[in-house]
């Protein structure tokens, strides 16, 4: 029993000293200090979600080195930006949280710098390479996704009478539910939804999106409820328009509806299906100077560990990318309330969703884009 006793105070002491060495490597800086820049500018999308960055990653970075950390909310506009201080030559930026499909199209054009998983981003505490950690979600070899969140819709409870929706077609149904609505002024996921709701089966949504026919397709069908339609760019808009009372139903991202029925007690509640899962993350702009690139990889490599992503779970219900963060996750750090069943992946919130095809809007989002803003012009 004693020869037992001690190999598993043995082992306890090794295990210990094996997690210790790990959490020093996670938190060791890549870079030499004096090679990086001492401040950065990090773009993301403002309202809640940057606000769980800030407390997860960006003060205790700041605090554990001292850089100055200059925030900007022009994410929905990151490719359009990027390109234009390419070809400027003054890139400004320093990283970038961008969709994935956008993290593809920037890394095609030769906009965003290459990551190397296991050289560039910390392992998990238990010595598992970072590209066994993501796996899958590692769709581009100049992204790092942070969560997988999903863009559904939030209604008001009180303005959807004794019959709350249950189908994302009742966005469509203005007879049912009359009032406004509000979309995102893009067509990413209003096209996907728009043909689920005319009879198109979720298997080929993405193959008649492809032809014209289908792209006009999807339009008439947005054209039922045009004149109904407030559009949002900001993620934080859905949940003021539902907060106000200005509109009955609208798209935003699952963790801003959650601020806005959990921490500020609105009457306002989710509607899951057909919600579309995608990835939030992080590239690295091209054309930095190697001081700023220094700063921006180690940062990255900084707010992207396994600690790192649970805790922003802590402030806002995305799913973190690393597997060795899930079991992480808790409560809320302020509410005290578990994080698990407010998440996209919860199985009872994720009985019908749709998943977003990344590299099919890397392909035809200029396109469409185009296409889509005339419509509205019209």
């Amino acid at each position: 029993m004693r020869v037992n006793e001690n190999m598993e105070s043995t082992n306890m002491k090794m295990k210990t000293i094996l997690l210790t060495t790990a959490a020093a490597m996670i938190a060791a800086p890549a870079f030499a200090a004096s090679h990086m820049a001492n401040e950065m500018t990090i773009v993301s999308w403002g309202g809640a979600y940057s606000k769980s960055q800030l407390l997860a990653y960006d003060e205790p970075y700041s605090e554990m080195t001292g850089t100055t950390i200059i925030h900007d909310d022009s994410s929905a506009e990151a490719v359009a930006k990027l390109r234009a201080m390419n070809e400027a030559g003054n890139v400004t930026w320093d990283v970038v949280d961008v969709v994935a499909a956008d993290a593809i199209r920037l890394c095609d054009e030769g906009l965003a710098l290459v990551i190397d998983p296991d050289k560039d981003l910390a392992p998990a505490p238990d010595g598992t390479p970072a590209s066994e950690d993501f796996g899958d979600l590692l769709v581009s070899e100049c992204y790092i996704p942070q969560i997988v969140y999903s863009t559904t819709f939030g209604y008001r409870t009180d303005m959807v009478g004794d019959t709350p929706p249950t189908d994302i077609c009742a966005v469509f149904d203005l007879e049912a539910y009359p009032g406004k609505r509000s979309l995102e002024k893009r067509p990413i996921n209003n096209m996907e939804w728009a043909l689920l709701c005319d009879g198109v089966a979720k298997g080929d949504v993405y193959d008649v999106l492809a032809t014209p026919e289908g792209q006009d397709k999807a339009l008439a069908k947005l054209d039922t409820i045009k004149d109904q339609v407030i559009w949002w760019n900001a993620g934080a808009d859905t949940p003021q328009l539902l907060a106000d009372g200005e509109v009955v139903m609208g798209s935003t991202y699952n963790g801003r509806l959650f601020s806005v029925i959990e921490e500020q007690d609105q009457p306002v509640a989710m509607l899951w299906d057909a919600q579309v899962f995608d990835l939030d993350g992080w590239i690295i702009p091209a054309g930095l100077s190697p001081e700023r690139e220094a700063r921006a990889r180690d940062y990255v490599r900084f707010a992207t560990d396994t600690q790192r992503l649970a805790d922003q779970a802590k402030y806002i219900s995305y799913g973190p990318a690393r597997m060795s963060s899930a079991p992480l996750v808790g409560k809320h750090a302020e509410l005290g309330i578990d994080m698990a069943p407010h998440m996209p992946t919860d199985p009872n919130n994720a009985k019908n969703t749709f998943l977003y095809n990344y590299e099919f809007w890397a392909d035809y989002r200029d396109d469409i884009d185009a296409k889509f803003q005339a419509w509205l012009a019209q």
